[in-house]
């Protein structure tokens, strides 16, 4: 279901990548984030649905390419406290240097890989006071190259160089301007605004590159232009903005004054691995191809909806623009990603 009011720019669906695998392998397992390698290579950070035993592969970082095919490379890291390893994965993002960075909300630390999945290092303390880390979620790198992390539970946004070397921090608890509460994702704009999905307040907020307040976007709500619990959104370079809205299991684009301008709730198809496997597993495929897979039941609540409808997004988690453009969500409820065109 697109509804679209006409204005631009509207995304049309191009195709889906996943298949739920709860262990190593070609698919994901609960994917809560992607990154793109300067090759355009896709990495996908699976967090597991359930706390996994340590010779499991539910947590890893699995490779691909971005089209139909979606070509698998492999994985790496996994489940773990040991250096290279993650307990709770949350937000991936790779720097100028095609070293990927990923965060751990548990471990409280960052954890560096070269782009084969080498690792690299960590680094990270554990803490409340500035500098340190309580729940990092999500992480994106400004033009010089530093990071900005959200670090959730201590609500604030804090700006590191490559090597955690504290820079700046900003934010507290509360929902004034410039304030948080279990904020989650962050990016940023072509012109080094900064923009942070502020998770339990139900909006967006906008800030420019030293931190300093500029402007909300949003409120609670189930309308256009209103939030529930919104996870993540992505700027392009238009200045539109393509907000995650978790809560209420759809993606909205609004325009760089805030103004609405489409709602989707997802349209995918079935993923190439998805046709592969039915393939191979035909009394499933015959089961499947008789069910109805979009009822209409007369729910209220998007959940219950999207939990019955395949095609719709459910745990609508990330959502990233890569070079070529595209708009890529996250679900992490149906383990796959829907892929976008912009027109």
């Amino acid at each position: 279901m697109v509804i679209d009011t006409g204005k631009k720019p509207r995304l049309i669906y191009s195709h889906s990548i996943g298949l739920a695998l709860f262990q190593r392998g070609r698919g994901f397992s609960t994917p809560v984030d992607i990154a793109f390698s300067s090759e355009n290579k896709m990495y996908t950070v699976s967090r597991s649905i359930s706390r996994p035993q340590p010779d499991q592969g539910g947590i890893r970082i699995g490779i691909s390419t971005t089209d139909f095919e979606a070509e698998y490379f492999g994985e790496f890291s996994g489940y773990g406290s040991k250096d290279g390893q993650t307990i709770w994965p949350t937000g991936i993002a790779f720097d100028k240097d095609d070293v990927l960075y990923m965060l751990d909300e548990h471990l409280h630390r960052v954890t560096m890989f070269n782009k084969k999945g080498d690792l690299i290092g960590t680094w990270g303390v554990a803490g409340e006071l500035v500098g340190q880390l309580n729940g990092p979620s999500s992480i994106v790198f400004d033009q010089d190259n530093n990071c900005f992390i959200v670090d959730s539970l201590n609500n604030r946004v804090q700006k590191f160089t490559r090597d955690g070397k504290l820079l700046h921090s900003f934010g507290s608890f509360g929902n004034g301007t410039g304030e948080f509460y279990l904020p989650w994702g962050i990016n940023i704009d072509s012109e080094e605004n900064i923009y942070v999905a502020d998770w339990r307040n139900d909006r967006i907020q906008k800030f420019d590159k030293d931190g300093k307040f500029i402007r909300i976007f949003g409120s609670s709500g189930k309308g256009h232009g209103e939030f529930n619990r919104p996870s993540h959104i992505a700027i392009d370079s238009d200045g539109f903005m393509y907000v995650a809205d978790w809560g209420n299991e759809r993606v909205q684009v609004l325009n760089s004054e805030g103004q609405f301008i489409q709602e989707l709730r997802g349209e995918s198809g079935l993923s190439k691995w998805a046709e592969d496997y039915f393939a191979s597993a035909q009394d499933e495929a015959k089961a499947r191809s008789m069910s109805n897979l979009e009822p209409d039941l007369g729910f209220e609540d998007p959940w219950e909806e999207s939990s019955f409808v395949e095609k719709l997004f459910w745990g609508p988690i990330s959502i990233k623009i890569n070079s070529e453009g595209k708009i890529f969500v996250v679900e992490s409820n149906r383990h796959r990603i829907q892929i976008f065109n912009v027109s």
